[in-house]
């Protein structure tokens, strides 16, 4: 980039607040009083993000006499489930693509339940009067390559001989740009009904509030200490008391489990957002962006944008951060250099937006797994049930994993426990060192496919022959 260029380029970041737009809202509720003493219930969740609080209220739906009690280390939503773009997608194994390689069998099944599933959210939504600017507006994934067009065209042709193509549509160069226009657009797939705009903070908060008007006891500021077996249920020490619960379900992320036997299955990754002012209608004209859909480019170093309530655009992804040792550390949630390299991003796809600046700027770790979508389990004699390693996609997957959880929980044969999804492991992450040397080749490699035309090269070739893989 010439040096003018990127003089510009940093002008545009000069007055961005370091926080999560979602989070930077004067309708932020006030957290719950942390827990002293003693507490007891039927369900502790552990866990204030949205795999916690779509298990505290469905549980609350399923039998509205189980007492349920959540706790949440800071407060809910603060971490990834109010850092994240907002995009609620129904597919529940990181889309189609990674479907088909991974569980070709089941397939038509997992997106059977991933639209019930993202219908009942909407319903939600609905019933609850959760104010979270929800639109089914759809995703587009775009091509910027001639290579990603043509794997594009294949992606939908194998969807539509599945049986999988209904609702979305193959989008030429003009009749992309006809939808956002950007220059660099050649291309596309538009999932028209299968994927949700929403302002994901105001989710989380709207869940809170739904759970407390259920009966749920919610305590925040309250971290869970340790997780012993006490007699017929479970126990756990939080910093100023304890509870004592029949059941105990875990979402706590990318957190480090309470079940220490699960925590290498997932590393934090540390992904970076944008987000701009609002456009004036002379900017939002010259981008089109009339019906408001989601949009990712289609490289293996990816980018996330969609345009908000209030017409702003925000712009994330690419850069894929593993800290060495997998340390969680809020010197992480900033990144100047990444920021300044998305900022350049953004502007070589909408040039007709030079000029305009951004507001906010902010990161946050994504639980990633090597298969990347989530995986399930029990712990202490199915006493404890926990979901993670949702990679980047748990907007709308979360609440198929408190489900999931309490099929778990109540030891039922259910048509979700039923999965091999469900049933299997992804493969786990090899200690230090290996770990970090393996995400990096990952990372080099798969950029490097990325300017050779999508060309995989031997470890790539070698990861996908073991069902294993790293994406951004």
């Amino acid at each position: 980039m010439a040096p003018v260029a990127m003089r510009t380029v940093a002008q545009s970041l000069s007055d961005a607040l370091p926080v999560s737009y979602w989070l930077d809202d004067p309708g932020r509720p006030a957290p719950q009083p942390a827990l002293t003493g003693d507490e007891h219930c039927d369900l502790l969740v552990i866990g204030g993000g949205y795999t916690g609080l779509w298990t505290a209220l469905l549980a609350k739906e399923r039998d509205p006499g189980r007492d349920v009690v959540l706790i949440e280390s800071k407060e809910a939503g603060w971490a990834a489930s109010g850092r994240n773009g907002g995009f609620c997608a129904a597919s529940l194994t990181h889309g189609l693509a990674n479907g088909i390689a991974r569980w070709p069998a089941e397939l038509p099944r997992l997106e059977e339940l991933g639209a019930r599933n993202l219908d009942a959210i909407e319903a939600a939504v609905a019933r609850y009067g959760i104010e979270c600017d929800f639109e089914r507006t759809g995703e587009i994934d775009v091509a910027t390559e001639p290579h990603q067009v043509e794997e594009l065209k294949e992606l939908h042709a194998e969807a539509e001989r599945l049986g999988l193509g209904d609702g979305s549509v193959f989008l030429d160069q003009d009749e992309v740009r006809a939808e956002v226009d950007s220059p660099t657009f050649l291309g596309g797939v538009w999932d028209r009904d299968g994927v949700a705009m929403l302002h994901p903070a105001r989710l989380a908060w709207g869940l809170k509030e739904a759970c407390l008007g259920l009966g749920v006891r919610i305590y925040e500021n309250t971290r869970g200490l340790e997780l012993t077996s006490s007699g017929a249920g479970m126990a756990v020490r939080t910093p100023y008391g304890r509870v004592q619960a029949r059941r105990v379900a875990l979402g706590t992320n990318i957190f480090p489990s309470l079940v220490k036997r699960i925590r290498p299955y997932t590393v934090p990754v540390y992904d970076y957002a944008l987000m701009t002012e609002p456009l004036t209608p002379e900017q939002l004209a010259a981008v089109g962006w009339k019906n408001r859909q989601g949009l990712g480019d289609s490289a293996n170093q990816f980018h996330y944008f969609r345009i908000t309530a209030d017409n702003r655009i925000l712009w994330g992804g690419y850069d894929a951060i593993y800290p060495y040792g997998g340390k969680l550390d809020s010197e992480y949630d900033h990144r100047p250099e990444t920021y300044l390299k998305l900022a350049g991003h953004f502007f070589t796809c909408f040039p007709q937006l030079e000029g305009i600046r951004f507001s906010h700027a902010w990161g946050g770790a994504i639980d990633t797994c090597s298969r990347f979508s989530a995986f399930f389990g029990k712990a202490y004699s199915g006493k404890v049930a926990y979901a993670a390693g949702y990679t980047g996609l748990g907007v709308g997957s979360t609440r198929f994993g408190a489900d999931v959880m309490l099929d778990l929980l109540a030891g039922e044969r259910t048509e979700r426990t039923e999965l091999k999804m469900v049933r299997t492991k992804p493969m786990p992450f090899p200690p230090e060192p290996f770990k970090w040397t393996g995400i990096a080749l990952t990372k080099w490699s798969l950029a490097r496919a990325d300017e050779r035309s999508g060309h995989r090269n031997l470890w790539l070739k070698t990861l996908d022959r073991f069902g294993l893989g790293f994406d951004s």
